[in-house]
């Protein structure tokens, strides 16, 4: 134990500091193996190496003070106010942003400069900014953090950043001339800091200008390659700090970009009955449910569903990989499998003692009692007692578990993922409740043929979302686990994990329930992050798609029977979600699921959720896309016809 002593000193000694500089005594910090992040009060900082190796040391101090600066220095209010809609504008202003919040500690304290500087060698390093780059190789949102880094605080980039920032100093340089040099005397002032940026973002063509910031609905972000600036979706990096960045999305695209590739020519391209691309725009209809509808909601678009898919998890690849991957995941579940096994069997406990039987006696009729058999033997006279089972007060439920499978969800988060709804398929199925397990994702980065039909079309405006759909089947509700659970390797597959579109998403999964005829329908969506597909948002607003999945949220949770919950991995759900819960450690997932259906199951007098008058009598949603079913062995679901 004594071995174990030097960490955990420096771990209590880091949470301390990072309480003091942010004069944040609720701050709660977390260590593991995923990537860092910041919630509210919640960090998970990198977990340090057992001799503590004093460059893993400093990576460590370095990201705990920029957390701990952002909480003391950063006004969310001011940052969503202030934030740009197009993507690669996003994680410039991030960037930005973040600089100035290091920067306000690092003049002031030498330490914190220091350990910040030694936090970016080590990122850049593994990143691979130090060589010569190019400018389709280098984000400009990277190359523009240290340039307003260095001009706050008079420190040049670290060694290892020099090939991203070279490969495009010059280029910003002879764009906004001195106008970085004025953003040192704004530090103290976020408000006039922001504004600042967002002109220098104007002026390097990465952003329209601000206009009215609180009237975005009709911005279209540039979109388009060029000399005006990198292409589109390189700003996957925005809001890193918030946890909900799609860094993770980013980093190993190019090494994935040929198996993506490879998968979709496997799949195929063509699809009997589909639309002419030409007419693919105009045929596209705008999500709305089938009863009364704000025309607020109706904003959203599809501008062409031809090439999305519902498919099975077996129709993505063959069955030997699908055996190989599925043995992966049994050596990562011997690691957790003891204690998401006890919350499963504590689960099951409970709902088993839903279950129990209770009986009625002294009847005239039923059951032969024999424990009053010996009353007639004593007393001929006396008639023969009966018992009979009593109703139990447990009604038939279905529980569909929808998995985000996006680029971020990569590594830890999607394998626990994975392990949590194995385990809890199986402790389910034992108490007769059915459950369906889905995901969803995209077909391709940074859009797919919905993107080139539309470039192809003239790049009309507001065309709406622009990739390609992929929804996993990876166990229906009718299906036992023993013969769907080879299925849920296919999430530990290279290459799968892409974007995510979460309200289309949730309208499908929502649909495929109401499809049952189980009298309690209950649906947990398990995400980290907010909706982000970088096609998308760099041609429509940056709210685009979050709006969406709040018009989809409320309509399931005010018009609908189905019950919605959700658990977000390092993302606040809280703010979408009326029933939620965040969890800052992905290890924590399988204790968050078993306690949130618990809770659910405890409530035995709950009645299904009353559907508004003006609401129809299914609460089927339309998506506005037709959605094309490679094969799925289910009938077209409404409001997502196959």
């Amino acid at each position: 134990m004594s071995d174990r002593e030097p960490i955990e000193e420096f771990k209590r000694a880091l949470t301390q500091t990072m309480r003091s500089i942010a004069e944040e005594s609720e701050l709660t910090v977390t260590f593991g193996s995923e990537t860092p992040s910041l919630n509210g009060l919640r960090a998970r900082l990198p977990q340090p190496s057992r001799d503590l190796d004093p460059v893993d040391r400093q990576n460590v101090r370095g990201q705990s003070d920029s957390f701990a600066l952002r909480l003391a220095h950063h006004d969310d209010a001011v940052n969503v106010q202030m934030m740009p809609a197009e993507p690669e504008a996003r994680a410039s202003f991030a960037a930005a942003e973040d600089a100035r919040c290091e920067a306000l500690g690092a003049r002031d304290m030498k330490g914190i400069a220091r350990n910040l500087a030694d936090m970016h060698e080590a990122r850049c390093t593994k990143l691979g900014y130090g060589g010569e780059m190019s400018r389709d190789d280098a984000p400009v949102s990277e190359a523009l953090g240290f340039m307003v880094r260095q001009a706050l605080t008079g420190t040049t980039p670290p060694p290892a950043a020099q090939g991203v920032v070279a490969a495009w100093q010059s280029w910003i340089s002879e764009r906004i001339g001195d106008k970085l040099d004025n953003l040192a005397t704004l530090v103290d002032d976020q408000q006039a800091f922001a504004g600042a940026t967002r002109d220098i973002l104007v002026d390097l063509g990465l952003s329209e200008p601000a206009g009215d910031l609180e009237n975005d609905e009709g911005e279209e972000g540039d979109g388009e390659d060029g000399d005006q600036g990198p292409e589109d979706g390189e700003g996957g990096q925005a809001e890193q700090q918030d946890g909900s960045s799609s860094e993770d999305m980013e980093m190993g695209d190019g090494e994935m970009e040929e198996g993506d590739q490879e998968t979709v020519q496997m799949e195929g391209e063509e699809v009997d009955g589909e639309t002419d691309g030409e007419d693919a725009g105009e045929s596209a209809q705008p999500y709305a449910p089938d009863g009364a509808l704000n025309p607020e909601k109706s904003a959203y678009n599809v501008y062409t569903a031809r090439f999305d898919e519902i498919i099975d998890a077996e129709d993505l690849c063959d069955a030997e990989e699908l055996a190989r991957l599925r043995a992966y995941l049994d050596q990562q579940l011997q690691q957790m499998q003891g204690v998401v096994s006890r919350l499963a069997n504590r689960l099951q406990r409970r709902l088993q003692a839903k279950q129990n039987r209770s009986w009625n006696f002294d009847l005239e009729e039923g059951y032969l009692d024999p424990a009053r058999l010996s009353r007639v033997i004593a007393d001929p006279t006396q008639p023969l007692s009966y018992k009979m089972e009593s109703d139990i007060n447990f009604r038939d439920t279905v529980v569909t578990l929808l998995l985000d499978n996006s680029g971020s969800m990569r590594g830890r988060p999607i394998t626990v993922a994975a392990m949590c709804a194995d385990i809890l398929a199986r402790t389910l199925e034992r108490c007769n409740v059915k459950t369906e397990i889905l995901g969803f994702t995209t077909r391709a980065w940074k859009g797919g043929q919905a993107r080139e039909t539309w470039m192809a079309n003239g790049k009309p405006g507001h065309p709406g979302r622009l990739n390609d759909l992929r929804h996993i089947v990876y166990k229906n509700a009718d299906a036992p686990w023993r013969r769907a659970r080879r299925n849920l390797g296919l999430m530990m597959r290279e290459g799968l994990l892409k974007e995510n579109i979460d309200g289309e998403a949730l309208i499908w999964a929502h649909n495929r329930l109401l499809a049952r005829g189980e009298q309690r329908r209950i649906m947990m969506v398990i995400s980290d992050g907010a909706p982000v597909d970088d096609s998308t948002l760099s041609v429509n607003a940056g709210n685009y798609l979050e709006k969406h999945l709040r018009n989809v949220i409320e309509d399931i949770e005010t018009q609908s029977p189905v019950e919605l919950i959700a658990i977000g991995i390092g993302h606040d759900v809280t703010r979408y979600y009326q029933r939620a819960v965040t969890i800052v450690d992905a290890e924590q997932l399988g204790g968050a699921m078993t306690d949130k259906l618990a809770e659910l199951f405890d409530d035995n007098d709950k009645q299904t959720k009353p559907v508004k008058p003006t609401a129809p009598s299914t609460g089927a949603l339309k998506s506005g896309s037709g959605g094309r079913t490679v094969r799925t062995g289910d009938a077209p679901v409404r409001g997502f016809p196959g």
